[in-house]
């Protein structure tokens, strides 16, 4: 079998696909569906994934991909990383589709494969969903025609494949920038601090999740939304466990919900020391809280969900808190911007609680 036969569907080079997004992540399919849900509903359009090696990050895109087809849309599987050969045949099997189509949905503007994929385009309508908090950066890099570089990244030195990719990104920052003649639209429920001359901006209020799914039946005690800042090095594992411990005791919860990147063993010591169940979720975790059951107080750490959660939840009893990174948890590698960002994506947040920082028990 094929590796495209993972997600399979329908596919035809011959339709004419007037609107193409490409995603890398479940949440950013899932933010593909909320803009289409409010901008082109019962239009045509083509959903491409790029697919990463993660397994659970493809169980979840698989399972999301069922769901665009159930909308109606078409989804074309990509192995964009399966070998060496693998980017080039990518590419080259889109050119077509690339070529004829009138606007582009993308969900992280920092993907390399994203930013080449913009240099051969010549859409003049492109489209930029949420991919977390790395919307917020990139809004704001933007505006200040800076390079794009992700938030846990900026500070430290280019590496030399940076510098080898780097006229590819500024190209696809200058695609990204408005001009006469072509258009850009950010779709988001992230706060943002500097909005880029041109840009239209507009709010995600995950209706289509809210229409699709629940309301859910809600729990007595706490669940708590796991992180991976600590497998991208922002913060330190001994301290993102005696955190995680001290508000499970506290607070009475029960079960983690992981993230997608966190690892195997990480989660086993968790379990381990804490007691609480731990669970993949199968798809984000705004439509798992939304299905439900979920407890009546969601725990997280500075991320995306303290944003989203309350907007896919709004109407019901969960109250969603957040606890603050202490300065003293953050590793020698993490970025001088770390603290600061994380604290803004705290202060920003709407309709939560906030917790000051844990200290173990």
């Amino acid at each position: 079998m094929s590796p495209r036969a993972e997600v399979p569907g329908p596919r035809s080079a011959e339709q004419p696909h007037r609107t193409l997004a490409f995603v890398e992540s479940p949440v950013q399919l899932l933010n593909v569906l909320e803009w289409a849900h409010t901008h082109t509903p019962g239009a045509g359009l083509t959903l491409v994934v790029l697919s990463p090696l993660d397994p659970m990050t493809r169980g979840q895109l698989r399972r999301m991909s069922e769901l665009a087809r159930e909308e109606g849309y078409e989804v074309r599987w990509e192995e964009a990383r399966g070998g060496s050969t693998a980017p080039f045949q990518t590419v080259g099997g889109l050119l077509g589709i690339l070529r004829r189509a009138d606007r582009i949905v993308m969900g992280d503007p920092f993907s390399r494969y994203v930013q080449l994929l913009l240099t051969i385009t010549s859409a003049r309508d492109l489209v930029v969903v949420d991919d977390g908090t790395a919307t917020m950066e990139f809004v704001t890099q933007l505006a200040r025609g800076e390079r794009l570089v992700r938030w846990h990244r900026k500070g430290s030195r280019q590496s030399p494949r940076d510098l080898l990719f780097a006229p590819v990104s500024s190209a696809a920052r200058r695609r990204l920038t408005p001009r006469p003649g072509r258009r850009v639209e950010i779709f988001s429920s992230m706060p943002m601090a500097e909005t880029p001359e041109g840009v239209t901006v507009s709010a995600n209020d995950f209706s289509w999740t809210r229409a699709r799914f629940g309301p859910p039946r809600i729990t007595k005690g706490a669940d708590m939304v796991g992180t991976s800042l600590v497998e991208t090095g922002v913060v330190d594992g001994e301290r993102y466990l005696d955190a995680v411990r001290t508000l499970a005791k506290t607070h009475g919860a029960t079960r983690y919900f992981a993230h997608r990147r966190e690892s195997t063993e990480k989660l086993h010591r968790l379990h381990a020391e804490t007691g609480l169940e731990i669970v993949r979720p199968e798809l984000p975790l705004e439509l798992i809280a939304r299905r439900g059951p979920v407890g009546r107080t969601i725990l997280s750490f500075p991320s995306t969900v303290v944003h989203t959660l309350p907007l896919a939840l709004a109407g019901t009893e969960v109250k969603v808190a957040v606890c603050d990174i202490d300065p003293e948890w953050l590793t020698r590698n993490a970025s001088p911007r770390a603290q600061g960002f994380l604290s803004g994506v705290t202060g920003t947040a709407r309709d939560v609680h906030r917790l000051s920082a844990v200290r173990a028990v």
